[in-house]
C-alpha cells in the first residue's frame, strides 16, 4: 500500500507539473478564454475540462467482500484520467434573440483496479450535442427552447441532476465526468424571478446496465437569490425497465426483484431555502426538500427529504460555516404488501450535495436510509477551503433491501437457514471525511481528501471480520 501510494504521488507530481505548464502557457496569452471566432453577431468559443485523480482504498466495503468465493481484493489503488473538450456557438439576431449550440465529448480511463473491480478500462463518449433558441416575448418574459444531449438539474438535485453514468466500463469512477442527459427536450419560460421548465429526459446510461428510462415533467420556482428560493417539481417516469426489490414477508427470505416497476412512477419535490431571522442573522439559513412518490400500478407510496440548518460566521477569522443536516428516505416495509421503497432517480451524489455519507455513499443509495450530518468548513484564504464532514447513517426499515439486497446473507435459527435481506440492527456506519480544496490559478484546481468509515452494528452483525474502511485521494483539474 505504501509503495503504491508513493507511486501515485510521484505520478501526480508529474501530472501537476504538466498541467501547470499548460495552464501557464494558455493564461499568458492575451485572450483569457478559448475564443476561436467572433465577428458581427457570431461567436464560437471552446471549452476544456481535464483531470487526473489518484485514489487508494483499504478494507473496501468494511471488508465484507474479502471472501474466497468472490476473489475480491479489499485493498486497491488506481488512477483516473478524463478530458472533456467542447465547442459552443452563438448567433445573435437584431430582434433581441439568439440561437446557440454546443458539442462536447468525454474521454475517460481508469488505470489499475477500482473499488468495483473495473480495471484498465475507459471509453470515449459524446457528452453535449444540443441546440436551442432563446427569445423575448416582452422585456420581462424570456423563452428558451432546446433539444439534444445536455445537462439539467432541478432544485437542489435531489431527484434530477446526474443525467449520465461513469465508472465501470467507462472508467473514472470517482470523477464521474459525465453529466449530460442523452436526450432532452426543454422549454423554459422566465419572468423576472419566476421560472418554469417543461422537460423530457432520457439518461445516458451504461451500456451494461441500460434500462430504457424516459422521464417528463415540469419544474416551477421563484428565485430571489442563492439564499432565498422556493420551487416545486413534478416528474413522471414514462418508460423504464428498471427493477425494484421488495422485502419478503416479515423480512424472512430473499427480496422479490420485479423488472419494470419504475415505469409510471410519479414524484413531487418541494424545495426551499430561506433566511430564518431576517437581517440581524442573515447568515442563518434553512434548506428544505420534501419528495412524495406514488405509483398506483404497483401500490407504491414513498417519502424522502432533507432539512439543513447552516450558519456562516462572517466576522470570525477564516469565515467558518457550520451546518447540520438530516435526510430520510423510506424503505419497503416487510410487514405490508405495498411498496414503500423510495426511488432516488438521478440524484446529485457528491459529498457536498446528496450523498449519504462519504464512503457509505458507495454502498447505500438514497433508499431505505436516514442520516444525520455535521459539516464544518473554514477558508484560510480566498483560494483555500478546508471541509470536515461527519455522518451517522442508519437503515430506515429493518430486514428490508437497502440497495437491491445489499447485505443479503444466511442466518440460522435452531439450525434452520433463513435468507435475510437488509440488516437486523439499524446502525449502518459512521463516516468522517476531511477535504482540502486549493484554487491554484484561474483555471487550475487541486483537491485532496481522506475518509474513514466505522461499521455500525447492523454491518458488524453480518460477519465477524468487518474492519474500518479508509481511503484517500488527490487530484488536479483544469477548467476552461
Amino acid at each position: 500500500m505504501k509503495n503504491s501510494i508513493g507511486r501515485y504521488k510521484h505520478i501526480s507530481n508529474l501530472v501537476y507539473s504538466f498541467i501547470l505548464f499548460i495552464t501557464t502557457s494558455i493564461t499568458s496569452q492575451e485572450k483569457s478564454d478559448l475564443l476561436f471566432y467572433r465577428k458581427n453577431s457570431i461567436t464560437i468559443e471552446g471549452q476544456l475540462q481535464a483531470g487526473v485523480n489518484a485514489v487508494g482504498e483499504t478494507n473496501l466495503f468494511w471488508n465484507l467482500a474479502d471472501v474466497p468465493e468472490l476473489d475480491f481484493d479489499s485493498d486497491t489503488e488506481w488512477l483516473e484520467l478524463y478530458a472533456k473538450p467542447g465547442l459552443t456557438f452563438y448567433h445573435n439576431f437584431k430582434s433581441n434573440s439568439h440561437i446557440y449550440a454546443k458539442i462536447s465529448g468525454v474521454g475517460s480511463y481508469t488505470w489499475g483496479v477500482d473499488a468495483f473491480d473495473a480495471k484498465n478500462t475507459g471509453r470515449i463518449t459524446l457528452e453535449d450535442a444540443y441546440m436551442g433558441y432563446r427569445f423575448r416575448i416582452t422585456d420581462s418574459v424570456l423563452v428558451d427552447v432546446s433539444i439534444g444531449s445536455q445537462p439539467l438539474k432541478l432544485g437542489t438535485g435531489m431527484l434530477i441532476s446526474n443525467g449520465a453514468s461513469s465508472g465501470f466500463e467507462r472508467g473514472a469512477l470517482k470523477f464521474g465526468p459525465r453529466k449530460a442527459w442523452q436526450k432532452t427536450i426543454l422549454g423554459k419560460v422566465s419572468e423576472n424571478k419566476f421560472n418554469s421548465t417543461f422537460f423530457y429526459l432520457a439518461p445516458n446510461e451504461l451500456p451494461s446496465n441500460d434500462t430504457d428510462n424516459e422521464l417528463a415533467g415540469l419544474d416551477v420556482n421563484y428565485f430571489v437569490s442563492k439564499e432565498r428560493d422556493i420551487g416545486l417539481s413534478y416528474i413522471r417516469v414514462i418508460n423504464s425497465k428498471a427493477p425494484y426489490p421488495q422485502a419478503a414477508p416479515n423480512g424472512e427470505g430473499p427480496p422479490t426483484i420485479t423488472a419494470g416497476d419504475r415505469k409510471n412512477l410519479n414524484a413531487l419535490n418541494l424545495y426551499s431555502k430561506i433566511n430564518l431571522l431576517g437581517k440581524s442573522l442573515h447568515k442563518l439559513s434553512l434548506g428544505m426538500d420534501v419528495a412524495y412518490q406514488f405509483n398506483p400500478t404497483i401500490d407504491l407510496s414513498s417519502l424522502g427529504g432533507r432539512l439543513q440548518l447552516a450558519y456562516l460566521f462572517p466576522k470570525v477569522s477564516w469565515k467558518p460555516t457550520l451546518m447540520y443536516s438530516y435526510q430520510f428516505f423510506s424503505g419497503d416495509n416487510p410487514d405490508t404488501n405495498n411498496q414503500e421503497r423510495f426511488d432516488p432517480l438521478y440524484f446529485e451524489g457528491s459529498p457536498s450535495s446528496w450523498s449519504t455519507g462519504s464512503k457509505s455513499s458507495m454502498v447505500f443509495i438514497n433508499s431505505n436510509v436516514q442520516s444525520q450530518g455535521i459539516t464544518f468548513q473554514v477558508r484560510p484564504s480566498s483560494s483555500d477551503i478546508i471541509t470536515l464532514r461527519y455522518a451517522h447513517i442508519a437503515a430506515q426499515q429493518l430486514r428490508s433491501p437497502i440497495q437491491f439486497g445489499q447485505a443479503a446473507r444466511v442466518e440460522f435459527s435452531n439450525e434452520i437457514p433463513t435468507v435475510i435481506a437488509g440488516v437486523t440492527n439499524s446502525h449502518l456506519a459512521d463516516d468522517v471525511f476531511i477535504e482540502y480544496n486549493k484554487i491554484i490559478g484561474k483555471h487550475l484546481f487541486f483537491n485532496a481528501g481522506f475518509s474513514i468509515s466505522f461499521p455500525g452494528k447492523g454491518i458488524r452483525n453480518i460477519t465477524n471480520s468487518t474492519s474500518n474502511w479508509t481511503g484517500g485521494f488527490l487530484n488536479f483539474v483544469i477548467n476552461y
